[in-house]
């Protein structure tokens, strides 16, 4: 028989492979995350934080796929960014003054990072109160507890918002038609819900807070929601089945509004674009960032040599072969939480690939509360289709004393 040539490699979700390599990275993220979040105490040095986050990432991606051409490394680097900060931050050895940013008891941080396999990437965020020297406080209060509890809330009714209309229908077949011809919602309706969970705790939404469309080595694909966004820009497309998702939620105590930082940019990504550059030490840090990160973020801290990499990857952002993000913080310095959620989308609804942890609400006490009836009719609403396996779980999850809607688990077998 005449040898035919090998099929097309199938990279959506169709394919159980694809699903695997997310899940698979996702578990490293969930590893690492947790591990990281012991680290943030009082005293500590970000950067070192963020050096012991990279190794154990490192560690843990070299344990799978063993010896198999697989690709596989950072989706993101571990970043801890400090209160006001609205970017992720991973501050570099070779400028002292932020090598020595330490954590504050009582501070509201975020922790993101993630693994990818095979250019499948799982990112994930999560934010934490920094334990003191004595320990974790029995319970998050004040103005922290509103804005924990309202970044919470809004991430569970933007996950609720980004089901596809009908896929979750139960009912006669006239039903479930009349639930999928819905039109999905608008961005700007989205934007308007979660504002008002954000104002019912007296937050507010970060402006041109992004959650995009994840493809293979993309993090940042075709489509996009924005939420709040500033003039001039607009998210577009909506969420459909067989996608992957980043989704993020970030809300502020201030007034939402971003400010670049004074900061040196140390987080950086590829682009596509080609640009001859003519510095050999430019060429020799591009060739290393293409071959350890290909088009995923990375930290200059994670180059071989990081003072030539910071002289090096000059050239390559001004010819815009790499992209450089600008440090960014809340315009009032307060504090600002933020969720990054890594999600599958499919026939059986949403499953969280990776996801920061539950939070214990019981611990984060606040006398605000949803009332908006809609909001928490939206919140009740399943984000996929329960299994018998996870009815058990689901029992479990009491409703928080606020009268609010708790977010339902995810179930995780699609196939």
């Amino acid at each position: 028989m005449a040898e035919t040539q090998a099929p097309e490699v199938d990279y959506t979700l169709n394919n159980p492979d694809t699903l695997t390599k997310y899940k698979t990275a996702a578990q490293i993220s969930h590893k690492v995350l947790e591990a990281v979040s012991g680290w943030c105490l009082e005293g500590a040095k970000i950067v070192e934080v963020c050096q012991k986050g990279d190794q154990l990432l490192e560690e843990e991606i070299a344990k799978v796929y063993k010896g198999k051409k697989v690709a596989k490394g950072f989706a993101h680097p571990t970043t801890v960014s400090p209160s006001s900060y609205v970017t992720p931050y991973t501050p570099l050895l070779s400028d002292a003054e932020e090598a020595n940013t330490t954590l504050k008891a009582g501070e509201v941080v975020k922790i993101q990072l993630g693994a990818q396999i095979d250019g499948f990437g799982t990112i994930v965020c999560d934010s934490i109160v920094v334990a003191g020297a004595e320990g974790p406080k029995d319970a998050v209060t004040g103005r922290e507890a509103d804005l924990l509890l309202a970044t919470h809330y809004a991430n569970e009714l933007l996950l609720r918002l980004m089901v596809p209309p009908g896929l979750l229908a139960s009912g006669t077949e006239e039903e479930k038609k009349k639930a999928a011809a819905e039109k999905p919602p608008t961005q700007s309706q989205i934007s308007n819900l979660i504002e008002k969970v954000a104002k019912a705790y007296d937050c507010n939404v970060v402006e041109n807070t992004t959650s995009w469309l994840f493809e293979r080595n993309e993090i940042e694909g075709e489509k996009k929601i924005i939420l709040s966004p500033g003039s001039g820009v607009k998210g577009e497309g909506v969420p459909e089945v067989g996608e992957v998702w980043g989704v993020e939620i970030g809300l502020s105590l201030g007034s939402g509004k971003v400010k670049t930082l004074e900061h040196r940019a140390t987080l950086h990504r590829r682009t596509t674009t080609t640009y001859i550059l003519k510095r050999p030490s430019s060429r020799q840090t591009l060739s290393e960032i293409v071959k350890k990160f290909g088009t995923f973020p990375f930290s200059l801290r994670q180059l071989d040599d990081e003072k030539a990499g910071k002289v090096g990857v000059v050239e390559c952002v001004r010819g815009g072969v790499v992209r450089q993000y600008e440090p960014a913080g809340d315009s009032d310095n307060a504090p600002v939480a933020r969720l990054l959620t890594t999600i599958a989308i499919t026939k059986n609804g949403i499953t969280r690939l990776a996801a920061p942890p539950e939070p214990d609400l019981s611990k984060i006490k606040s006398d605000k509360k949803i009332e908006d009836e809609e909001i928490l009719k939206i919140l009740e609403r399943p984000i996929s289709k329960s299994t018998g396996a996870k009815g058990k779980k689901n029992k479990k999850k009491k409703k928080p004393a606020k009268k609010t809607a708790q977010g339902e688990e995810e179930s995780s077998d699609e196939e």
